[in-house]
């Protein structure tokens, strides 16, 4: 769902991962029609970056025993 919103709407990508103040400047970018497949391809990268990064603190995160 994000990669979808990434294309469409990059700048609003940035918000759901956490970052503020590159959806602000990707909302700059984007204002452009110029700018908006670079935003876009930067927000769908951001977006596979954010998930890979969830995915490799999951795997590092020790799991849980019950007792």
């Amino acid at each position: 769902m994000r990669l979808l919103i990434a294309l469409l709407l990059p700048w609003l990508a940035f918000f759901t991962i956490g970052r503020p103040f590159a959806g602000l400047l990707c909302l700059i970018l984007q204002i452009t029609l110029i700018g908006w497949i670079p935003a876009a391809i930067w927000a769908a990268y951001a977006v596979s970056q954010y998930q890979t990064d969830q995915k490799i603190e999951r795997a590092i995160r020790p799991a849980r025993r019950p007792f």
